[in-house]
Parts: structure tokens; C-alpha cells; sequence
């Protein structure tokens, strides 16, 4: 199973929402646009778009990615990760499973 952290980006809000998951990145976008997790921050739009994905080895992985990132609160970072995708190497390489 692959776990996955995503950042979705809605144009009408010019906002991004970070996550993570063990099933398609996909089908988290459809049932995020469709409110289906009942998310407050999500369900103010359902113009969702996939902005960027970071595939991990594992879902202890992924949670400390998405964590990492949250804890940012920055548009800028995000911004950056796609930027520059030497820094999501580097979060991979910090939160690696040794």
C-alpha cells in the first residue's frame, strides 16, 4: 500500500489544504470536492485541485511529512516544495525509516 502526502490548491480561495493518505490521492481530491469527510476548511469550495503529491515508503512517513509541513504555516513553503523539489527530497531523507 502507498502512502501519500498531498497539498490540493483551490483557486477560488487562493488557499492550499495538506494531507496525507493511504488510498488514492484521486479519490481523497473527488471525496474532499464532493465533502464527503464533513471537513469545515475543505468544504468551503469544491474547486479542489491536486497541487502536489509526495509518494512515501510508509504511513509513519507520511504523517511526519504532513505534520512538518502544517507546522510550516507557510504559503511560501508549499510554494517552495514545488518550487524546488530538492526539499522534498530532503524531507523524505529526514523522515526516513532507519
Amino acid at each position: 500500500m502507498i502512502s501519500s502526502v498531498y497539498i490540493l490548491y483551490s483557486p477560488s480561495l487562493n488557499s492550499y489544504y495538506t494531507g496525507f493518505t493511504i488510498t488514492s490521492i484521486l479519490e481523497r481530491l473527488h471525496k474532499h470536492n464532493d465533502n464527503y469527510y464533513n471537513n469545515k476548511y475543505t468544504a468551503k469550495t469544491s474547486d479542489w485541485e491536486i497541487y502536489l503529491s509526495i509518494e512515501c515508503i510508509s504511513e509513519k512517513q507520511a504523517r511526519a511529512i504532513e505534520s512538518h509541513i502544517k507546522k510550516m504555516k507557510s504559503k511560501k513553503y508549499i510554494i517552495n516544495l514545488k518550487l524546488y523539489p530538492n526539499i522534498v527530497q530532503v524531507l523524505l531523507n529526514r523522515y526516513s525509516i532507519n
